[in-house]
């Protein structure tokens, strides 16, 4: 059962969403395949131990948010672009079928959405596709958006901007240009929601029934956000007018 805290009086303006494991579930496959290839990379392009690299990918996800961020603060030099190719080139996209109810849900939502995630923007577009959902969206804050080339300098030792980062929340606020007390952030990440919280979202931890540090609401699946949240639906029709006729923020789909 889906766990809910009624938040009484606010007027939702905006939802920013994570992709992978939040859109569609963890059973599709695609994390493991993602971690495989990470540690496949380790191995063949960056020459680590096979014997230390399990651990050491298990290690700077927890430390840094991504192992490619953990990788770069240790010192291991590699293209950015060709890094989230080799990881994301191979995944089995295939397993990603479109997803008419969702796509209705989210029509159907009168506030701003956007896509919130640490992967780069031409995964976040694929999975989007393969779902149904590319035209749903009004922008997408990925990697790109809070790396942008001019500040990944070819100092391999730059410190990525990523969630869980309490900043890399601040400057998705910033360029969403959103009032994040009128925000709702969905994530699987309970590392991630609790940042969203301390950034002022309010939170929905998705792929689990129990309410997590910092989240709002807890859903099984996305697909019951109108059970759990209904208040979404329910936006006075002059703030539905005006939130529709907000322009897009197009910093978030130039990445």
């Amino acid at each position: 059962m889906d766990t809910a805290q009624r938040i009484v009086g606010v007027k939702y303006e905006c939802l920013l969403f994570d992709v992978d494991d939040t859109l569609y579930p963890l059973s599709s496959g695609l994390n493991l395949s993602c971690c495989k290839n990470i540690q496949e990379y380790m191995l063949e392009h960056l020459h680590i131990e096979q014997s230390e690299v399990p651990k050491m990918c298990l290690d700077l996800y927890g430390e840094y948010g991504t192992t490619m961020a953990g990788l770069k603060v240790l010192g291991y030099e590699f293209d950015n672009d060709e890094f989230h190719a080799y990881i994301h080139g191979r995944l089995p996209y295939e397993k990603l079928k479109p997803d008419p109810v969702l796509r209705n849900l989210l029509l159907s939502m009168p506030q701003r959405k956007i896509i919130f995630t640490n992967a780069d923007h031409a995964h976040a577009v694929k999975v989007l596709n393969r779902l149904g959902l590319e035209d749903c969206f009004e922008g997408i804050i990925c990697f790109e958006t809070l790396n942008p080339p001019k500040q990944r300098c070819f100092n391999s030792h730059s410190q990525i901007l990523c969630k869980p980062s309490v900043e890399a929340f601040e400057a998705a606020i910033r360029t969403a240009n959103v009032d994040p007390e009128k925000t709702v952030f969905f994530d699987d990440s309970a590392r991630n929601v609790a940042s969203g919280k301390v950034a002022g979202l309010h939170t929905v931890i998705v792929g689990r029934s129990d309410l997590v540090p910092g989240a709002d609401h807890a859903l099984n699946s996305i697909h019951n956000i109108k059970e759990a949240l209904p208040e979404i639906w329910e936006a006075e029709e002059g703030t539905q007018e005006q939130m529709i006729q907000t322009p897009a923020v197009e910093t978030m789909v130039l990445a």
